[in-house]
């Protein structure tokens, strides 16, 4: 508190409101562009901060009822508030965790510092840790960039670091999602949700192309062609989700939503706050989304398992809905499989999991993929499973299709053109509510992709969609009695993505 500038930072965050915001703005700023107080860099404090959040995590992990990792977040925003953020995963415990300093981005906001000091604490711990990227909507076009930070050209070594430290990565968190975006996938009647694509953290406006380089859908293809060219592809990224909410709760589900900061919990008045300046566009609270969950598929609830099942990708991602997801890809499957009985053997058995790969297909076969999901026990019932598949052709353009598989009510909702007739809408904005009287409960089924070219790199993966439901903003229209502008979005179509299954000709 000496410096004169962390003192009046910490001032205006005593104030709150727009000063708090504004204090916000000059320390990611001043951060990114490697002008932050030096104090902040004192290893003291910074030791002492971390041996006490390390404790903490020892005190309420239970292995087999409740995990709690070791991590922190490693909180880029490169030179302008463009968010590079990494969530660091230790597999470890306190002892080989509670010695050491976390890297933070004073030194350097560049990911390939933070990749070498990864390797640095494997190589004198013997433990193990991964990185997760923050979504990726919020980085104006520089979370999936092909350059390295300082705009020099990519090599073999940084590619290879990508691939080796980043396993999955956020698609949902309060911001929006980075799935994919309509602009970008046009023919996609479902990329439009829960958009934010206007500007960064410090609301610098995006320019043109920008968005090119923030999704995850676009570099999950860009990365096949990378491979090609490189042997590795670094942009192999399983799917994952979050909060990324700073109030200590966690609150993704829309009747339950408590807000980003402790200053937009439920109240009249939060859906029309302010959040930030984008250019011309204002962004108001109200687009906050409550999002969301990573589901993993572990052997049991304890750090190892579950770190193990993140690194292999075994994971998806939702945006709040406690939905289950199983993706099995192989050679071998048969209708018979995709039964509830007989699926998740068989897809061990004779198949890859969703993250998984399958290898070079046998003379004369498509790869098949088993696909079962299950309605949020006490959420909404489910609209169909769709699998989306991305690849790039010997020319090295890059493609997307996207396959309806299973839906509810197949009698009466039958595609035309590849198009499903939309599944209903039961939302009552006066309560509000919805019901349960269209959708399924549960759906499975098999597909076997009908494009397949066996010289050529894809990747296939499933997202399931929810029938629409009521978003947090209905909610707190009706606790609170207001009324909202016509712009406020108030019924919401959830969702499930799974990660990839990936084929590769080689």
């Amino acid at each position: 508190m000496a410096d004169p500038t962390v003192k009046r930072w910490h001032d205006m965050m005593a104030k709150g409101g727009d000063e708090a915001i504004k204090a916000k703005i000059e320390v990611v700023t001043a951060q990114g562009q490697g002008k932050a107080p030096k104090v902040l860099a004192d290893p003291k404090w910074m030791k002492t901060a971390w041996q006490q959040t390390v404790d903490i995590m020892e005190k309420y992990d239970e292995p087999g009822k409740f995990t709690a990792f070791i991590a922190y977040e490693w909180t880029s925003n490169a030179t302008d508030g463009s968010n590079l953020h990494r969530n660091v995963i230790f597999r470890d415990n306190a002892e080989k965790t509670r010695g050491l300093i976390p890297l933070t981005t004073i030194p350097s906001a560049d990911p390939a510092n933070l990749w070498r000091w990864l390797a640095n604490y494997e190589a004198t711990s013997g433990g193990q840790v991964l990185a997760i990227p923050h979504n990726g909507n919020m980085s104006n076009g520089r979370m999936f960039e092909e350059q390295q930070y300082d705009g020099k050209a990519l090599t073999k070594q940084w590619v290879d670091e990508r691939a080796r430290w980043e396993p999955i990565i956020e698609l949902f968190q309060y911001k929006g999602q980075s799935e994919a975006h309509p602009s970008l996938s046009p023919m996609d009647e479902f990329a439009s949700f829960e958009l934010w694509d206007t500007g960064n953290l410090n609301g610098v406006p995006k320019k043109p192309g920008m968005i090119n380089h923030e999704y995850w859908r676009e570099a999950l293809k860009a990365g096949l062609r990378l491979e090609e060219k490189f042997g590795t592809n670094p942009f192999k990224l399983g799917a994952a989700a979050g909060t990324d909410t700073h109030n200590s709760l966690s609150a993704p589900i829309e009747d339950n939503f408590w807000g980003k900061f402790a200053t937009v919990e439920p109240g009249p008045d939060r859906w029309n706050g302010f959040y930030k300046k984008e250019g011309d566009y204002i962004r108001k609270d109200w687009t906050q989304s409550a999002a969301g969950y990573t589901g993993v598929w572990a052997t049991a609830n304890t750090r190892e398992a579950l770190w193990d099942a993140m690194k292999r990708r075994e994971t998806y991602a939702s945006s709040g809905p406690r939905i289950t997801v199983r993706f099995f890809g192989g050679y071998d499957f048969t209708a018979a499989d995709a039964d509830v009985a007989k699926l998740v053997q068989a897809g061990y058995e004779r198949g890859v999991p969703m993250g998984g790969d399958l290898k070079a297909a046998p003379a004369g076969k498509a790869p098949t993929f088993l696909i079962a999901a299950m309605k949020d026990p006490s959420g909404a019932n489910l609209d169909r499973a769709q699998v989306i598949k991305g690849w790039v052709d010997a020319n090295g353009t890059q493609h997307e299709a996207i396959y309806n598989v299973t839906w509810s009510d197949p009698a009466a909702r039958q595609e035309v053109n590849g198009k499903l007739p939309d599944v209903g809408n039961t939302v009552d904005l006066a309560i509000p509510t919805y019901k349960n009287s269209i959708g399924a409960p549960e759906l499975i089924g098999t597909f076997t992709d009908p494009s397949f070219d066996p010289k050529l790199r894809a990747f296939y993966y499933v997202r399931v969609l929810e029938i629409p439901t009521p978003r947090w903003t209905a909610y707190d229209a009706v606790r609170f009695k207001v009324k909202m502008d016509p712009e406020v979005t108030m019924t919401v179509v959830e969702r499930a993505i799974t990660s990839p299954i990936w084929y590769s000709p080689n």
